[in-house]
C-alpha cells in the first residue's frame, strides 16, 4: 500500500498549538465588570441564576457541574451580565472544591461591585450518590 501525503511521515513531530478562539480569550480574562447602579439609595433585590457552572474536583479531576444562584442588594455599582457569565466560565478548566469556588465567587463579587448584601448559592449535582449544596452571604 501507498502512503497517502498526509501519512505520519510528513507530519510534524511538534503541531503548533492552536491559538485561543476569542470567546476562550474573553473567559480567560474573567474580568467582573460593574456600571452605576440606576437607583441608588432605592432597595431592591437582583436575582441571577446560573445553570451551567462547572469546574474540576481538585483531587479526581472529574468534572463538577452546578447551578449557581446569586442574589444581591447592590449599593453604588452593578454587575454587568455578560462580564458575569464570561467569569463564571472562566471555573471550567480550574481544579477547585465546590466550597471553595462558592466563598471565592462571592469573594469576587463583593470585591466588584460592593454589595449592602449578597448571597451566592452552588447546588452541586450529586456524583457518587452524594448532593452537595453550599450557601454563603456577606452584609455591609
Amino acid at each position: 500500500m501507498s502512503q497517502s501525503p498526509t501519512s505520519e511521515s510528513t507530519q510534524s513531530p511538534h503541531p503548533e498549538k492552536p491559538k485561543p478562539k476569542y470567546g476562550e480569550r474573553q473567559i480567560e480574562a474573567g474580568e467582573l465588570i460593574t456600571f452605576p447602579n440606576p437607583r441608588v439609595g432605592r432597595r431592591y433585590d437582583i436575582h441571577i441564576t446560573l445553570p451551567e457552572f462547572t469546574c474540576k474536583c481538585p483531587f479526581s479531576g472529574y468534572p463538577d457541574f452546578a447551578t449557581i444562584y446569586l442574589t444581591y442588594v447592590p449599593d453604588q455599582r452593578v454587575v454587568e451580565l455578560k462580564a458575569l457569565k464570561l467569569y463564571i466560565n472562566s471555573y471550567r478548566d480550574r481544579y477547585i472544591s465546590h466550597e471553595e469556588s462558592v466563598n471565592q465567587i462571592l469573594d469576587d463579587l463583593v470585591a466588584a461591585c460592593d454589595p449592602l448584601e449578597i448571597k451566592v448559592k452552588g447546588d452541586f449535582l450529586p456524583r457518587g450518590n452524594v448532593h452537595t449544596v453550599i450557601e454563603v452571604q456577606h452584609r455591609k
